[in-house]
């Protein structure tokens, strides 16, 4: 039987998302005036850095992407909570996930109104409206209500500020639950994951790095 994930509208709506990506970003970075590290300016606050580059789509890959399907198909997944939506290609993959483990709901959080209001319409279109929940705003005040038990935390927003994302979802996730870290190989020209990373290499995590995309951490919450 297809998942999901392989079925019309769902993969048609995430193939052209991806394939807007591979020809926009680069496109966009540069009409910013970035280029470099400085395509990430930690110097901003998060809001004005999402505005900037309310352009950039900033997802997983194809292959990040069927990754998160997995793991959340793997764990039974049916709450699962994501710090940074962007345009909602994450999200999707997740929904679909979700959606075949019989159903939940997958919590997004996005603080540029115009990608949030384009992710919803995307997530119309793949037919997984129903599955997502997206909330406009600073994911620090955004998550702070969450259904619990979260069976899956995604982090993929601003690397500076997953810590204190994780500190404000961390009493709702449930001993096994994941913790994913994307692009923890990227650089943004100083060390911004380092806190997390080191945070979840202490007690009540056990953690693994997966050499794919631009590195991912996967953590159990123990």
């Amino acid at each position: 039987m297809p998942t999901t994930l392989d079925q019309e509208p769902t993969a048609g709506v995430l193939g052209g998302l991806l394939e807007a990506e591979r020809g926009g970003d680069l496109d966009a970075i540069a009409a910013s005036g970035l280029t470099g590290s400085e395509s990430f300016p930690l110097h901003l606050d998060a809001a004005s850095r999402a505005d900037l580059l309310k352009d950039v789509y900033m997802s997983v890959s194809a292959e990040g992407g069927r990754l998160l399907y997995l793991l959340a198909r793997a764990t039974g997944a049916r709450t699962v909570v994501e710090y940074g939506t962007s345009l909602g290609i994450s999200a999707i993959y997740l929904a679909a996930a979700v959606r075949d483990n019989g159903g939940g709901r997958v919590i997004g959080t996005e603080i540029q109104p115009e990608k949030a209001a384009r992710a919803n319409r995307s997530f119309a279109a793949a037919g997984l409206a129903g599955e997502i929940e997206l909330r406009v705003g600073d994911a620090r005040e955004t998550l702070r209500d969450l259904p619990g038990p979260v069976d899956l935390l995604l982090l993929d927003g601003w690397p500076d500020l997953g810590l204190d994302v994780l500190r404000v979802v961390e009493p709702a996730l449930r001993p096994g639950s994941l913790v994913l870290v994307d692009d923890v190989e990227m650089n943004f020209g100083a060390d911004v994951h380092g806190p997390l990373l080191e945070y979840l290499a202490g007690d009540g995590y056990v953690a693994l790095r997966l050499p794919m995309a631009d590195g991912i951490q996967v953590a159990v919450r123990l």
